[in-house]
C-alpha cells in the first residue's frame, strides 16, 4: 500500500483560491481518495473474517477427523475379536456343511447359531 492515503495525510495542500477548475479536480481527487480507502477498509474486513472462517472449518475438520480415527480403530478392534470368535465357533459348530458353501446358514439352523454363540458387549 502506498504512504500517504491514510485520512491523516498532511502532504495534500489546497489550491491557491483563483484556480476554480484545479479545485473541484483536487475535490475530486480527494473524494476518490476516500472512497478508495472505505472500499479497501471494507476488503481487509472481508479476507479477515474469510480467514477466521476457514481457520475454525479447519479446527472442526480436524476434530471430525480424529474422532473418525478413533471409531476405525475401534471397529477394527471389534472386527479382530469377531473373527477370533467365529474362527474358534467354526470347528465346533455342527450346523456347517463345508461341502455346501452356498448353504452355510440354512434357515432351520439359524435360531441355534444365534442362540449358542456367546459374543462380548460392546460399547460404542
Amino acid at each position: 500500500m502506498a504512504q500517504g492515503s491514510d485520512s491523516n495525510d498532511t502532504s495534500y495542500k489546497s489550491p491557491s483560491p483563483g484556480s476554480r477548475a484545479s479545485s473541484s479536480d483536487d475535490m475530486k481527487k480527494v473524494m476518490r481518495r476516500e472512497k478508495n480507502r472505505i472500499a479497501a477498509q471494507r476488503s481487509r474486513m472481508k479476507q479477515t473474517l474469510k480467514a477466521d472462517s476457514l481457520h475454525m472449518e479447519s479446527e472442526n475438520l480436524e476434530k471430525e477427523n480424529e474422532a473418525l480415527r478413533k471409531e476405525v480403530k475401534q471397529l477394527t478392534e471389534e472386527a479382530k475379536c469377531l473373527s477370533s470368535v467365529l474362527s474358534n465357533h467354526e470347528p465346533l459348530c455342527t450346523g456347517l456343511n463345508p461341502q455346501t458353501p452356498d448353504l452355510l446358514y440354512p434357515a432351520h439352523h439359524s435360531n441355534y447359531h444365534h442362540q449358542h454363540i456367546s459374543l462380548p458387549h460392546y460399547q460404542h
